[in-house]
């Protein structure tokens, strides 16, 4: 099994103006995914929400310190997971499950870097 990431980008400001009451609804999503990726046979190797985008801090080459994110863009990082597939199209199988609600929101798949080898 290899691992990919699965990274999770929408606008923030969904989640800004979302009820109090529709966030308990997002969690369950997300926890239903969970069981989602062991039921096709993956299995999590961790991921995790992050904070919103305007508590970035970005270090650029040559230590230049910022605020804020890297990259002016609607959609952000907001979460991700790392999960073990078979293959490429098993990681994809498992992504097309992932809770994205954001309008415009969606996932990215990525192989996760085995160290032992240059990918480049």
């Amino acid at each position: 099994m290899a691992k990919y990431a699965i990274l999770i980008y929408e606008d923030p400001a969904y989640y800004a103006n979302i009820s109090p009451e529709a966030w308990p609804a997002m969690v369950d999503a997300h926890n239903k995914f969970v069981e989602q990726i062991f039921a096709l046979g993956g299995s999590l190797a961790g991921g995790e929400a992050l904070a919103p985008p305007t508590t970035a801090t970005t270090v650029k080459g040559g230590g230049t310190v910022t605020d804020g994110p890297f990259v002016e863009t609607k959609e952000t990082l907001n979460g991700f997971y790392v999960v073990e597939a078979r293959d490429l199209d098993h990681a994809v199988e498992i992504a097309k499950l992932c809770p994205a609600p954001a309008p415009g929101g969606g996932v990215e798949v990525r192989p996760v870097v085995d160290p032992t080898t240059n990918p480049f």
